[in-house]
């Protein structure tokens, strides 16, 4: 069934409608990053999974539109605009921020009663009751803040030096870092499905202590992956968090989809 509601398809970009999806994957962006990450991990995973990649306001497809600079109404707009497309068993992989998204949209769904997702898959973050340990930076003076992100290795140096460029991309990351730095953990209970986490082993920021630390958010099946590459491993890793991937919901699906065949 093809959910209604065409504003939300502006949320969606790159999805590939697929007519014999059994499962949904949402997949959530990092920090200034656009739904163009997830962009062809559709051919790489099996046949009955659709990839959704979720664009958030201001980047990409969806650049005149008014960032988020805090989660709590990033969450609250997620949850309304994609619950249309939840009709089938889904999913949710998120990277760094994304994770953060993909964590705290699976809690909203459940204070609302609503499904939730068979398996969450955090990618880059630490557990979210582990205090940050570094200094904010979304609201530094602009040499001081390209120079972080110069530090954080995930904005190419031809696009740092490029001005026009940096001109649009700056209130993004300014309002993803606000997002990211104004994030308030509570203490909920722990969830029933699987949960999976993948570190970066290069990766300063995320450690495999940070990553291992997510363990008490499930109750259900707990797995660690360390991979090669630094903090944006997503990128340079790919193949092995998809073939992780392939294997993990295989094994959800085996369970939690022979009823809904």
């Amino acid at each position: 069934m093809k959910p209604s509601g065409q504003p939300s398809e502006r949320w969606l970009a790159y999805r590939e409608v697929n007519p014999r999806a059994r499962l949904r994957m949402f997949c959530f962006p990092y920090a200034g990053g656009g739904a163009s990450v997830y962009r062809g991990w559709a051919s790489r995973l099996p046949g009955d999974v659709e990839v959704c990649p979720v664009q958030l306001p201001g980047r990409e497809s969806r650049l005149r539109d008014q960032p988020f600079s805090r989660p709590e109404p990033m969450i609250q707009a997620l949850v309304d605009v994609l619950q249309p497309y939840m009709d089938l068993p889904f999913v949710f992989f998120g990277h760094s921020m994304g994770s953060m998204i993909g964590f705290e949209l699976s809690r909203e769904l459940r204070r609302r009663g609503w499904k939730l997702p068979l398996t969450l898959f955090v990618s880059g973050r630490r557990a979210p009751h582990l205090a940050p340990r570094e200094e904010p930076i979304h609201d530094l003076p602009e040499p001081e803040f390209i120079e972080k992100l110069r530090e954080l290795n995930g904005t190419p140096e031809e696009v740092l030096q490029h001005a026009e460029l940096m001109k649009l991309l700056l209130p993004i990351l300014r309002a993803d870092f606000a997002v990211n730095e104004t994030y308030v953990f509570t203490e909920e209970e722990p969830f029933d499905f699987a949960l999976s986490a993948f570190g970066g082993l290069g990766d300063v920021e995320v450690t495999r202590e940070d990553v291992e630390a997510w363990r008490q958010y499930t109750r259900g099946r707990f797995r660690v992956r360390m991979l090669p590459g630094d903090h944006f491993f997503v990128h340079s890793a790919k193949d092995l968090i998809l073939e992780a991937v392939a294997r993990d919901l295989a094994e959800v699906a085996a369970s939690a989809l022979s009823g809904n065949g």
